[in-house]
């Protein structure tokens, strides 16, 4: 790695490198897996306790992913005014959003005729920064309460449901119901609904005051120790009460390890309260232990953390390019992964895949292939922060 400096915060890289490379063995899954496109590795019916925790790891990306994007935007605007932030974010969160319709549209699918719009994670921050540009202007002793009843009250909405695709009923998708809709011929999953989304961003945002230069790295330690064991108890307490927090209530099963599972099988889109809980908790314990980490590993994360977005476009495309390869090389027709409405409701990708194993090893080496590059990239924006576009990528 170059000697180049940087004067960002790495044990936040760190993090975010870390569920970079985890949130590729969930993609990589996606294109790879047996049964990945048609079956749920949530499923306590269909699943096994390896795959299952294969997903779950992978559960721990975008609230992290979401939560340092609000840490980002505070640090970043340190040294800026609250309008220059405010156009930075507001800017960002437009070009996300246009992004996430436009060309992570064709990379996830590779279909020219744009049948199918997923709105994921980079939408969501996308709306989240934009919302998040216009609450920077309230003070952090406010927002601090905002966000926490946001996380900690948006499942009292679970009950509301609509249907259809008229004005009101996208905007409650949008907001905080998971729905798949049709709009003539195109097809439009609202995946991420932002509205528990903001409340991880705005606490994200106020998190980052604890990196503030006049905050003793001491008291920093301590508040991490404190947000960790406590979020993490707070997940298993009221998860063990069983009547708040999530939309799926779990249950004894027929073995200890599936009632486990059924413990764990949490509700992400939106995602609940406890899945929240029990995936930005272990990420506090992680800074804690990473404030001062300084090892070859920590600057192998170190590199796809800093390049976020860069790595998230990269590895999507390599991944689906990827998954055409393993066809081609297996003497299957490799049009199978040009993903259309058809491919999914034709059911011809229903006996697609290969073993766990393979798809481990398929992880590792993409993610092995992306360091370079990403690397480089890296370098090339820290010689080169005068560059505000870089800010954007």
């Amino acid at each position: 790695m170059s000697s180049v400096k940087s004067t960002r915060i790495q044990s936040i890289d760190i993090l975010r490198g870390v569920v970079m490379v985890i949130m590729a063995l969930d993609h990589v899954r996606d294109y790879f897996h047996a049964g990945a496109f048609v079956a749920d590795p949530s499923d306590l019916e269909t699943t096994t306790p390896v795959l299952f925790f294969t997903r779950f790891i992978t559960h721990f990306c975008a609230p992290v992913f979401v939560f340092l994007a609000g840490t980002s935007a505070y640090l970043y605007g340190r040294n800026k005014t609250r309008n220059q932030l405010f156009k930075f974010l507001f800017t960002r969160g437009i070009w996300l959003i246009f992004i996430e319709i436009t060309l992570m549209s064709f990379l996830w699918w590779f279909d020219i005729k744009f049948q199918f719009f997923n709105l994921q994670v980079i939408w969501a921050i996308g709306l989240c920064m934009v919302v998040l540009s216009f609450l920077i202007y309230l003070p952090v002793k406010a927002l601090i309460p905002m966000g926490l009843v946001i996380v900690f009250g948006h499942n009292l909405l679970d009950g509301i449901t609509v249907d259809g695709n008229g004005p009101g009923s996208v905007l409650w998708y949008i907001l905080h119901q998971s729905a798949f809709i049709q709009f003539g011929n195109t097809w439009v999953s609202f995946l991420y609904p932002i509205l528990p989304w903001i409340g991880v961003i705005v606490l994200g945002y106020c998190f980052g005051t604890l990196y503030h230069r006049e905050f003793h790295a001491t008291a920093r330690k301590r508040w991490l120790l404190y947000l960790g064991i406590g979020s993490t108890a707070l997940f298993i307490i009221v998860r063990s009460i069983n009547s708040y927090g999530d939309m799926i209530p779990w249950a004894v099963q027929d073995s200890n390890t599936y009632t486990v599972l059924s413990f764990l099988q949490l509700t992400k889109y939106p995602p609940s309260l406890l899945f929240l809980l029990i995936t930005l908790g272990p990420s506090f314990i992680f800074l804690y232990f990473a404030e001062n980490i300084r090892t070859r590993a920590s600057k192998f994360f170190l590199v796809y953390g800093r390049v976020p977005f860069f790595y998230y476009v990269l590895h999507v495309l390599v991944i689906h390019l990827a998954a055409i390869a393993g066809l081609v090389l297996t003497g299957k027709d490799w049009k199978l992964m040009i993903l259309t409405m058809e491919s999914f409701t034709s059911g011809e990708l229903a006996g697609y895949g290969y073993s766990l194993g393979v798809t481990y090893l398929v992880w590792i080496g993409i993610v092995l292939a992306l360091y370079p590059i990403c690397n480089w990239y890296m370098n090339y924006k820290t010689r080169n922060r005068d560059k505000w576009w870089l800010s954007y990528l």
